[in-house]
């Protein structure tokens, strides 16, 4: 597949391109759902539009537990299908779609009890394994085995004795959510989709009782386009209601926003080289091993406030200290917590106060003509939601077309940089010696771009310059910055320091040491004049210093009006 640049100039002309044809689909939202259903449009050969109102994967999509997973925990609600779908889903993005940015996690799940729980626990797992392969696919990750306390604390020796009698070793998938969702858009984008970030629908067009297109804004420039296409997919997560108001209609189900916060800790905080995944008295904890950190999460609370930034109260940080310290050996304290995220689940609303409880399964709706909403769901099973969207776009458009639309076949479409990944990373030693870039350095670079690190490789090789890290970090190198903007559709600071880069969460400064050199290299690119460089930093800055003040706050409401306090992202410049 050819590789398509998410540039400036692309942009421009996906803009373009919106304005002057009729397409056959808009997705409104660049989650991960609304990039799912771009792709599988464009690989049905429609026509298609994408346009997301902030940063691919700025909401939801960047915030959730990094897990792909069949869901153990819906085992015991005796969900069978939506765990079978989602492991099939697991086995699929880890052997073919996308092996550069989904990889197997081990996790030890610590039994308690001696002779019913392990019986109990293990058959659960013995059948979240034979589930996977009933799925029709591989398993995609290696089988469970029982472990002996002695046996699990060797793996784990973080653990308190007296913490566990045994325990269970099991496997599930990891994924960079952020980037993995901005490769959905890039491929969609390559099967031809016109893709816009910063790109605000404000109103839906009608025709009569028929929704014919959305008028958006260009946040950028300030430029409102109309944008006709025959069906419009509403993929807006837990910014669905708002988005169906534009109808006219209330719709045929309500999105409830259920937020689940995550800390970030330094790898050497707790000893151990296996994820955990124990039970707290509401839900399940994962403690998850993230490169050279941990991700601890996480809470599922019901919100209500700003679904732009949802943030995380002190009450949520000491919540999730305090049950994993119930199993360490040396505490944590929140010193320790180098990074913290909140993300919103859209979840289907029902009667159930509790939102653990709500079906996380999704649901499609076309009560409105030319309109299709798609809510729900678990970031595993996005391009079932994707497909399922589309079919429902393509029964609506009926006679609309004049051809019949293909089936979907996005299971056999690999993302962009997972074609030849293997092959480039069985060569990562002689990567290393051409390009002079350290094999770790490589490696870093394979799993964050596959078969694309050629790309960023070409730009250290204009620009030696750009191997270096960048100021703040040991992780990222300058290059990445520079490719971000190029080849990512990267527009502001923000979008490089908390997306295509995790530096935000995954340093102490939370990215404030790295905001000055990553602005100038973003401005070389951009164009950007001092004023805005400064300007762009400013707003970084004062984003986190927005965030560090909420993660103080006692409840959700003072935290949310501490987080409120920065505002949104910088407009660029004019005149």
């Amino acid at each position: 597949m050819r590789s398509v640049a998410l540039s400036p100039q692309h942009r421009e002309e996906a803009l373009d391109a919106l304005a002057s044809q009729t397409l056959d689909v808009l997705v409104i939202g660049g989650g991960v759902v609304g990039g799912g259903a771009a792709l599988d449009a464009a690989t049905r050969g429609l026509s298609v539009g994408l346009v997301e109102a902030r940063d691919f994967a700025s909401g939801t999509s960047s915030r959730s537990s990094k897990l792909v997973h069949g869901g153990l925990r819906y085992l015991e609600m005796l969900d069978f299908r939506l765990v079978a779908e989602a492991l099939g889903e697991r086995s699929l993005l880890i052997d073919t779609l996308a092996p550069h940015l989904v990889k197997p996690v081990p996790f030890l799940y610590p039994l308690t009890h001696r002779v019913w729980e392990r019986f109990y626990a293990g058959s659960g797992v013995a059948l979240y394994d034979s589930m996977a392969l009933l799925s029709g696919r591989s398993r995609g990750v290696p089988r469970h085995r029982h472990l002996t306390r002695t046996g699990a604390r060797r793996i784990m020796p973080a653990l308190r004795k007296d913490a566990l009698v045994g325990a269970l070793h099991y496997y599930d998938g990891q994924v960079d959510d952020a980037r993995h969702t901005m490769f959905l858009s890039r491929t969609a984008a390559a099967y031809g989709a016109h893709v816009a970030s910063r790109t605000r629908v404000i109103d839906l067009l009608r025709e009569g009782d028929r929704v014919v297109g959305a008028r958006v804004k260009d946040l950028e420039s300030g430029r409102e386009i109309d944008v006709r296409a025959r069906q419009v997919v509403n993929a807006t997560g837990v910014w669905t209601d708002e988005t169906q108001s534009f109808a006219g209609e209330r719709g045929q189900f309500k999105v409830r926003a259920s937020k689940g916060i995550h800390l970030v800790v330094p790898r050497d905080r707790i000893r151990g080289e296996s994820g955990l995944i124990l039970r707290t008295e509401k839900s399940v904890l994962f403690v998850i091993p993230w490169g050279r950190h941990w991700i601890i999460g996480t809470t599922d609370t019901d919100w209500s406030l700003s679904k732009d930034h949802p943030a995380a109260s002190a009450k949520d940080i000491q919540y999730l200290l305090d049950h994993v310290n119930q199993v360490l050996l040396e505490p944590l304290v929140p010193e320790d917590v180098e990074g913290v995220f909140a993300g919103l689940r859209p979840l289907l609303a029902g009667e159930d106060e509790a939102t653990s409880k709500l079906s996380r399964e999704h649901a499609v709706s076309t009560s409105v003509k030319g309109l299709v909403v798609i809510a729900g769901g678990k970031y595993t099973t996005y391009r079932v939601m994707a497909k399922d969207a589309i079919d429902a776009a393509v029964q609506q458009m009926g006679t609309l077309l004049d051809r019949r639309v293909p089936q979907s076949c996005t299971d056999e479409i690999p993302l962009l940089g997972a074609d030849g990944y293997t092959a480039l990373w069985n060569q990562r030693h002689a990567l290393s010696e051409v390009s002079g870039v350290g094999v770790g350095r490589i490696e870093h670079l394979l799993n964050r771009y596959g078969s694309l690190t050629s790309e960023v490789l070409g730009l250290i090789a204009e620009r030696p310059d750009l191997a270096e890290p960048l100021a703040g970090t040991e992780d990222y190198l300058r290059a990445e910055v520079v490719y971000g903007v190029t080849h990512e559709g990267a527009r502001h600071l923000d979008d490089i320091l908390a997306r295509r880069t995790r530096i935000s969460i995954e340093t102490f400064h939370r990215g404030t040491e790295s905001a000055d050199e990553a602005a100038s290299l973003m401005a070389e690119v951009l164009g950007w004049s001092q004023e805005q460089r400064e300007r762009e930093v400013d707003h970084y800055l004062k984003r986190v210093e927005a965030e560090r003040e909420s993660q103080t706050m006692p409840d959700d409401e003072t935290a949310d009006a501490a987080r409120m306090g920065a505002p949104d992202v910088v407009p660029v410049a004019h005149g």
